[in-house]
């Protein structure tokens, strides 16, 4: 039953806001900017996870060393002539080539809690810094794309 009310909670806010909350991260928002932008209250910790799976997926954050071809997939809605109605898998191929990448440790950094690190949380922007600290950064390292954000964030060594 709990599995079944997880679902439907996802699903509803999915439905709510995660369209809202994709396009956003992807025009470079704050957080707590996308939060300002919903009209379907969403806690900050809800809307960083549902930027971490949009950013892992589109290739933005990569989880492995990144590779030169990425592979997108996403579904298309189709109707056939009776009206039925039926999903495609569509895998775009894209080339990462053109993408610049920085490694990230921010989830080991976050778990230890060192005073250098807390240090450099307190040189970032207010919104780079809710980046950092909200999104599920794993304990091992990851890829980031080099974006604005990220540039402004690495300028800062801690």
């Amino acid at each position: 039953m709990k599995e079944f009310q997880n679902a439907l909670s996802n699903f509803v806010h999915d439905v709510a806001s995660g369209g809202a909350v994709r396009h956003l991260a992807d025009a470079g928002y704050s957080i707590s900017e996308i939060a300002a932008q919903l009209d379907y209250p969403l806690p900050k910790e809800k809307i960083a996870a549902v930027m971490w799976e949009h950013f892992v997926n589109t290739g933005k954050i990569c989880l492995e060393e990144p590779k030169e071809v990425h592979e997108k997939i996403r579904f298309v809605k189709e109707q056939d002539a009776y009206g039925k109605t039926s999903f495609r898998k569509v895998v775009e191929t894209v080339d990462n080539t053109e993408r610049k990448y920085v490694i990230c440790e921010y989830g080991k950094a976050l778990y230890q809690k060192k005073p250098e690190f807390l240090q450099f949380l307190d040189l970032l922007e207010p919104g780079d810094r809710e980046y950092i600290e909200l999104l599920p950064w794993p304990l091992t390292s990851v890829y980031h794309e080099l974006d604005e954000r990220m540039k402004r964030i690495t300028e800062l060594k801690w």
